[in-house]
């Protein structure tokens, strides 16, 4: 299923945006329209244990993680939940309030950003071992798609650091740098607002943040940790925080390191993160997009959240984009929010917790070759998620 992008989305973002602020007379943040919307959002149930483990001894030892194993953030409950990707949720952990991204090392230790600090999970004995506070201030520990603390966060290639953009309501945010030995957070430096995303150059040189409400993304050097902002606006910044078009998700591209960011299912921002030169090639799935990863092979992975317009635009879908620029649309039921692919590069796994107000309490598995579907339970409202 493919379609042609439309050329008006500028245009017609802007109008809603100047309709939605002169109707309700306030800026709006982010992607909702209402902040607290999350407030009344239904939460999903708990998981079930593992047959094994429902028939081991009080006190022993719990059953090894196995391979393939998906690990899912909990953004509306305090847990992350291992999943089956057969059967469904098999555990979880208590890490800490709304737990947004998370990042699984070598080691099989997860890094867990929540709204109280970075906890750090043994994947393979199912065990919380820390949790790191935050040194920036972010006020009360809340819930929801506003909410202070954590959201991207990324591994160094060598499993040193952890970088983690940390979100301040109202103001920009910081990248905080978490030493994995001492399990301490050892330097702060300031970013754009709302941090939703961070990744980490192939080299261990460079660390982005990607900056939601303030659409840029912050470069900061390894080495020195001086950050410098490259602006990634293709619709432009009109409608300022209430507006649509921002950046969510970055991935680097294996091939030459440039990061890709994708926009609406209409535009891909491709960014020389030396330069701060950008340029754009079409999509093809007329969609707001948020959630995105790359295969070592180049196949780019977004995800689809639904429509800004109903009337006008389509999704939600994902969208597998090869190194060519050729594409396939996989239809999906009901919102989504980010991506992880099997390692044989054969699965899709895509969370419904989304980050607005719209979610459901698992996760959808796509058979990349047939296009075949199935859903999965997985914890309460998941956003991020990796394949142990």
């Amino acid at each position: 299923m493919r379609r042609v992008p439309h050329t008006t989305a500028r245009a017609k973002a802007r109008g809603r945006v100047l309709a939605s602020v002169a109707a309700l007379g306030v800026v709006l943040v982010g992607c909702a329209a209402d902040a607290d919307a999350d407030a009344g959002a239904t939460p999903g149930g708990t998981p079930a244990p593992t047959s094994a483990d429902a028939a081991r001894p009080t006190g022993s030892a719990p059953t090894p993680t196995p391979d393939g194993t998906l690990l899912v953030a909990d953004f509306g409950s305090d847990t992350v939940t291992f999943v089956d990707p057969r059967r469904g949720a098999v555990g979880s952990v208590e890490v800490g309030t709304a737990p947004y991204g998370l990042a699984v090392g070598a080691d099989g230790r997860a890094w867990v950003a929540t709204a109280e600090g970075v906890a750090v999970v043994d994947t393979r004995t199912r065990t919380r071992l820390a949790l790191v506070p935050y040194e920036t201030e972010t006020g009360p520990v809340e819930t929801g798609e506003y909410r202070g603390g954590g959201m991207g966060i990324a591994l160094s290639p060598d499993g040193r650091r952890v970088y983690v953009g940390v979100n301040v309501p109202g103001g920009n945010g910081t990248l905080e740098v978490i030493d994995t030995a001492s399990r301490e957070v050892t330097a702060t430096v300031p970013v754009g607002r709302r941090p939703f995303d961070v990744d980490v150059a192939r080299d261990g040189s460079e660390v982005y943040a990607t900056d939601h409400d303030s659409f840029d993304v912050t470069v900061v050097r390894a080495d020195t940790l001086a950050p410098r902002r490259i602006e990634v606006a293709p619709y432009g910044t009109e409608g300022g925080l209430g507006s649509w078009l921002k950046p969510h998700y970055a991935v680097v591209r294996p091939s030459d390191g440039r990061l890709l960011l994708p926009f609406e299912g209409e535009r891909l921002v491709v960014v020389d993160p030396r330069t701060g030169r950008s340029e754009i090639e079409p999509m093809t799935a007329d969609t707001h997009q948020h959630g995105a990863t790359i295969t070592p092979d180049g196949r780019l992975f977004v995800v689809g959240t639904g429509p800004i317009d109903p009337d006008e635009d389509e999704g939600p879908w994902l969208t597998v984009r090869a190194p060519d620029g050729t594409e396939r649309v996989y239809p999906l039921d009901g919102p989504h929010e980010d991506v992880a692919v099997s390692e044989d590069g054969r699965t899709a796994y895509v969370t419904g917790g989304f980050t607005r107000d719209g979610y459901w309490d698992g996760i959808t598995v796509i058979d990349l070759a047939s296009g075949e579907t199935k859903r999965l339970a997985a914890g309460e409202r998941p956003l991020g998620i990796a394949v142990l």
